[in-house]
């Protein structure tokens, strides 16, 4: 029998040695620190529910991405979480039950069936920030400012942005009349950008000229800021929810260049990211190098109403470990490390515990253990002198 079977981790399961989990640990902080200076609640949700409370408002794919499995005690199924977000909004909607803007913010291990595109790994430590009871470009640009805010900390540099409307898409297969076969089609091929495709599904929908040809143009309709000027003129005979969407783009465009100037951002209005679960916004940061997004949001109104109480919602999301491994690398702050024998009296109890207090590392020797202060990374060493038991550094 081969040993090394038995620490392989399963493909997408990873793990972080010391070094790394330390520099994970002081990014949590951090971030976590920054959320709240910006008014944002803390919140620690269950990392396995009953699967109906669990999937309650969310999408299709998010019930494709989760484990479930039979609970022994009550014989109903289990789905351990694979996105905090709807959570949140139920802690929203249910527990708190506020009338004011609410700000709250998570962070905790999620697990899908596979990995999403967003992040490689299948069990990504997911951090976000939702803004609930606000419907408007002002909250967004708020949640927008505070995701680069985010990968700032995290060191993540030259980052651009990605900003498009389901609102625009969903406007046109309204004014079209599409069915759910349809519309599923049509999303497949625009997600592709495959302008052949959307051509012949448009003609054997037998669509109206004019719409037809709106749906073809959509797939283009991606770039600088310049692509909402034509946006309007090639979707000039869209229904007025299209346009409403296209408004709203350019605003939020227009009010993070005022306070976000150096950012690059590009527009796709046939970005359809989070379809069936995004009602508005919806924006990805990215980063040269890497073909995934490393954080990504946007509106997602009434995600509450399934818990009896609808409320209009944006946020963002992100994966840690994923900000860590493109973020710049800051140098970890070490304390003082100790070594202090194995035996003694209480005072060197007395003292161990004096200089923990003060944040010290003070380490206990074992007996006949391998290794000395040195190569256990230790700075100095506890020693008696005159019945007082004193630090010395290690020359």
């Amino acid at each position: 029998m081969n040993s090394h079977k038995h620490w392989l981790l399963p493909e997408g399961i990873d793990e972080l040695l010391p070094e790394q989990a330390a520099r994970l640990e002081a990014l949590r902080r951090r971030l976590l620190d920054q959320f709240a200076s910006w008014g944002y609640q803390l919140v620690i949700t269950p990392f396995i529910e009953y699967l109906d409370s669990l999937l309650t408002g969310a999408g299709k794919d998010l019930e494709h991405q989760t484990f479930k499995m039979t609970d022994q005690i009550s014989g109903r199924l289990l789905g351990i979480r694979a996105d905090i977000t709807p959570q949140a909004a139920r802690i929203d909607a249910h527990q708190l039950c506020c009338e004011e803007p609410n700000r709250l913010c998570y962070l905790g291990s999620v697990f899908r069936t596979r990995g999403d595109g967003f992040s490689a790994s299948r069990s990504p430590l997911q951090i976000g920030a939702e803004l609930y009871g606000h419907a408007g470009v002002d909250s967004d640009v708020e949640i927008l400012c505070l995701m680069m805010a985010t990968l700032d900390t995290a060191g993540v540099q030259n980052v651009f942005l990605d900003l498009g409307h389901v609102g625009i898409f969903q406007g046109l297969a309204r004014q079209a009349g599409l069915n759910a076969e349809q519309e599923n089609a049509l999303f497949a091929a625009l997600q592709r950008k495959a302008v052949p495709e959307i051509s012949t599904l448009v003609e054997g929908f037998s669509l109206d000229r004019k719409l037809a040809q709106m749906f073809i143009d959509l797939a283009g309709l991606n770039g600088k800021a310049e692509v909402l000027t034509r946006a309007r003129e090639v979707l000039a005979a869209a229904d007025a929810e299209v346009h409403e969407a296209i408004a709203c783009v350019e605003q939020t465009g227009q009010r993070l260049q005022a306070c976000l100037p150096d950012l690059p951002v590009h527009y796709d209005l046939a970005e359809l990211r989070g379809y069936r679960y995004q009602t508005g916004l919806v924006f990805a940061a990215f980063v040269p190098g890497s073909g995934k997004e490393i954080a990504r949001g946007g509106r997602y109104d009434h995600v509450g109403e399934k818990f009896g109480r609808s409320r209009p919602a944006t946020g963002f999301s992100a994966d840690l470990k994923t900000l860590m491994r493109f973020g710049e690398t800051r140098p970890l702050t070490r304390g003082e490390r100790i070594l202090a024998p194995a035996d003694g009296d209480a005072q060197l109890d007395e003292e161990i515990a004096r200089l923990r207090g003060q944040g010290k590392v003070v380490i206990r020797y074992l007996p006949g253990q391998q290794g000395d202060a040195a190569s256990m990374g230790c700075d100095a060493v506890l020693v008696q002198k005159d019945g007082i038991w004193k630090s010395e550094k290690i020359e």
